[in-house]
């Protein structure tokens, strides 16, 4: 334990953890033994961190010049054994966790990701760079997410998927390249979602995968037809792509991925 580091009331540290200087963290917070805490890194109260994960890491980024940086972690988060999370590249800059995350074992979160509250990224997977997923969220396990892709609120990615585009909210993707499937129904049940929003969603689903459309008139359509507060997320995200969202297979990948 570096002296200036600062612990509140009821944090416990394990056998052989390590915790350097500019380091904060909350309340009631558990560290079991072999964690590693670097500095300037931020944890919030009631997380649990298991075994060998090591926090606030060097990015793993040509570009990074050592300088200061930061790791900011929210609250009652689970992050199981030998994971590891790298602090931002650019100077002052940070990798971001929410609240209430379920983040298994064996992964890497890199330099720059924001991820929100309540997902669960599953063991061995690799979220690179820039990356952003929304609350909710479900990676399954052995997913690699390119560099600046997106992953939408409530969306869930099948194992073993290749991420490298912006995965859309609400739905339920897989294959060796990332392809829509359908409609997350357990994950929008388990959120609360009513009936007649996810009515509203499968019908969004139907017009941006399966109507033909261009993109930007299958978002009008959606936008007209079923306007709701989910749907409109689900155009809004859509329309702030960058990389472009997964549409067709991999075949039409080129075709049909950006927004018009």
């Amino acid at each position: 334990m570096h002296p200036d580091s600062a612990l509140g009331p009821g944090v416990v540290i394990g056998e052989y953890a390590v915790v350097e200087q500019d380091v904060v963290i909350g309340a009631a917070t558990r560290l079991e033994p072999y964690v590693y805490v670097k500095r300037w890194t931020t944890l919030g109260e009631r997380n649990e961190i298991s075994a060998g994960t090591v926090l606030g890491t060097d990015p793993l980024d040509k570009n990074f010049t050592g300088e200061r940086s930061y790791l900011r972690i929210g609250n009652a988060n689970k992050i199981r054994e030998h994971y590891t999370i790298s602090r931002g590249t650019a100077p002052e800059s940070a990798t971001v966790i929410g609240d209430g995350n379920y983040i298994m074992t064996s992964g890497h979160i890199a330099h720059n990701a924001k991820i929100g509250d309540r997902t669960v990224i599953a063991s061995t997977s690799l979220i690179a760079g820039y990356v952003e997923i929304e609350d909710q969220a479900f990676v399954s396990g052995g997913v690699g997410v390119h560099q600046y892709s997106k992953i939408g609120r409530l969306a869930m990615v099948g194992g073993s998927t290749r991420v490298n585009l912006d995965v859309p909210p609400y739905f339920l993707y897989a294959g060796l390249y990332v392809e829509p499937k359908g409609v997350n129904l357990v994950g929008l049940r388990r959120a609360g979602l009513g009936p007649e929003d996810i009515r509203a969603l499968k019908t969004a689903f139907k017009i941006l995968y399966r109507s033909g459309l261009k993109l930007e008139d299958a978002l009008k359509r959606i936008e007209t037809e079923v306007p709701t507060h989910h749907t409109l997320h689900l155009t809004a995200f859509i329309r702030s792509s960058k990389r472009g969202i997964c549409r067709a297979g991999p075949l039409l990948a080129n075709h049909q991925l950006a927004p018009e």
